[in-house]
Formats: structure tokens, C-alpha cells, sequence
């Protein structure tokens, strides 16, 4: 059965990304296969993680009150990832991973205009996520599986306003599945289920030690990944 392709991205990837740091501490087409947000990665020659992985549903500490950020047992993601030294990274990091857990929780709740994608993100940002929704909203597919994200890292400009996190992703375990039916489409793994992000995190204008995703830049087909 023909493995699904990822979906478009709303961002080209860019060699270079422009950073601004930040100054708060804290802590494929529709006819089958894995099922990405835009394009992914693991595997062999990925280091192991020095420390359990974190599960699925499980949000960071310092994310907005009354924001759900949770998803279904059966979707699996997975962040294999060590938190840097620095505050203002950690807390990036953390809240790049709500922005992914935010875009899969409207996926899962059918919806463009949840809470979650809303806190997390702004700008481009924003509008990632909305068209990754979309796409599997029109087609009427949802995501089950493992995704697994790792190969983690963080840079910062001086600024203190700003923070990349950079990360590959794996979906040769994440699949679509026909949300009437629920029937699950898998196929062959391959390159195009490897992926590397650079996610543009900036502070927002909040009290609450918050970061949201201002930008996305994807590369598909990342063999550094594998």
C-alpha cells in the first residue's frame, strides 16, 4: 500500500536562521502511510538518550493555566532529548515541544482554533501549525503511533529575546489512520519519514515565562537524521 507522503510545510527550511535569546528561567498524500508534521526523523546512529523519554501527554511545567495541551494514548510522542544548561534553552525547549503537542491536540480535536496552538505559537508560527491541522482535517485523517523526537539543540543571540531549537524527527512508527474507519495506513519506512526542525522560539510579552513558536523551518528527507 502506498506510504503517505508528508504534508506541505508552511516554511521552506532555511541553512541559516536569523536568532534573536530570551531572559525567563524555567526549569504524505492521503492514500496511506506515516503520518508527519511536514517531514521527519530517528533511528540507527541517533544517540540514546542519557535519560527515560519523556511520554506523550506529558506538557512542561511552566505552560499557561487551563491550556490542554494532551493527546491520545495511541499517539506517542516521544522527545529524547537532554535539557541545556541554561534556563532561558530549557524552557524553549520545553515549549517547543507543547508547540508540537499543541498542533497533534487539534489534530485530535479536529479543530484550527484550539487554546493550545494559539499559546504556543505566533506568525509564522501560528500558521504552521493551522495548515498541518487543516490538511488532515480536509482529508479526515488523525495520526497514531510513535514519533520520536531527538538529536536536540538550542542557540541564543545575545538579545535574550529569542531561542532556536533545532531537532530531527522519526515517523517510520507514525502512521495515518481514517478517523470514520479508523483504519490504520502503514508502509515501507524510508527517507521521507526523517525530518530536521528549526523552530524559532520567542519569549512572549507574558509574566508566565511562556515561549511561542514564531517560526518553523523543515528539511524532509534529512539523511543526518537516520
Amino acid at each position: 500500500m502506498k506510504r503517505r507522503r508528508t504534508l506541505p510545510v508552511a516554511a521552506a527550511f532555511a541553512t541559516a536562521a536569523t536568532l534573536l535569546l530570551t531572559a525567563c528561567g524555567g526549569g504524505g498524500d492521503q492514500s496511506g502511510g506515516s503520518d508527519t508534521i511536514a517531514d521527519s526523523g530517528t533511528g540507527q546512529g541517533a544517540e540514546k538518550p542519557t535519560k527515560p523519554a519523556e511520554p506523550s501527554g506529558a506538557p512542561a511545567e511552566d505552560k499557561p493555566d487551563g491550556v490542554d495541551v494532551s493527546v491520545p494514548k495511541d499517539m506517542n510522542l516521544v522527545f529524547d532529548w537532554d535539557k541545556p544548561e541554561d534556563k532561558n534553552e530549557a524552557a524553549a525547549m520545553d515549549d517547543a515541544a507543547n508547540y508540537v503537542r499543541a498542533i497533534y491536540h487539534g489534530i485530535d480535536k479536529r479543530t484550527t482554533d484550539d487554546a493550545a496552538l494559539v499559546a504556543y505559537s505566533k506568525g509564522q508560527g501560528l500558521t504552521y501549525g493551522q495548515t498541518q491541522i487543516s490538511a488532515r482535517l480536509e482529508g479526515g485523517w488523525t495520526a497514531t503511533g510513535t514519533r520520536r523526537h531527538y538529536q536536540a539543540t538550542t542557540r541564543s543571540t545575545p538579545a535574550g529575546d529569542t531561542v532556536e531549537v533545532a531537532f530531527c524527527v522519526d515517523s517510520t512508527k507514525f502512521y495515518s489512520k481514517e478517523v470514520k474507519t479508523g483504519k490504520v495506513i502503514k508502509g515501507t519506512p524510508s527517507l521521507t519519514d526523517f525530518d530536521h526542525f528549526k523552530i524559532i522560539m520567542a519569549k512572549a510579552p507574558t509574566g508566565n515565562c511562556l515561549w511561542q513558536a514564531s517560526e518553523v523551518f523543515v528539511e524532509g528527507k534529512a539523511a543526518t537524521c537516520q
